[in-house]
């Protein structure tokens, strides 16, 4: 996996870029940065490639991440949703702060996300 980078720069303030790297050590990918308007194309094509990832469990490390809009969750939804119909799983990482909160008003849409304990 490589990395891939992404930020318009253009706003009020600068982009964070997203990156994503694979894990050392385990099936998944580290992703830092910010999951929003901005990075969406980055995030689709780090999902694509994490979805590639051969194994029962796909590890998906979110303690670089500061925020995820609801879209990005959404995301996450439909490979983690899509990765079960596969009999395999992805298993998120400290995730941030933003998908904890969505997950909370949303149980049901997000019931196909597991979180490490």
């Amino acid at each position: 996996m490589t990395s891939m980078r992404t930020g318009t720069g253009t706003g009020p303030g600068p982009a964070a870029p997203l990156s994503a790297l694979p894990l050392p050590g385990r099936p998944g990918a580290r992703l830092s940065g910010s999951c929003d308007l901005d990075t969406r194309q980055a995030l689709s094509a780090a999902l694509g490639v994490v979805t590639g990832i051969p194994g029962p469990v796909v590890h998906l490390d979110l303690s670089a991440v500061a925020f995820l809009d609801p879209v990005a969750v959404a995301a996450l939804v439909q490979v983690s949703a899509a990765l079960n119909g596969q009999g395999r799983r992805l298993l998120l990482h400290d995730p941030p702060y933003s998908l904890r909160k969505v997950v909370e008003m949303f149980p049901d849409e997000c019931a196909a996300l597991e979180v490490a304990a």
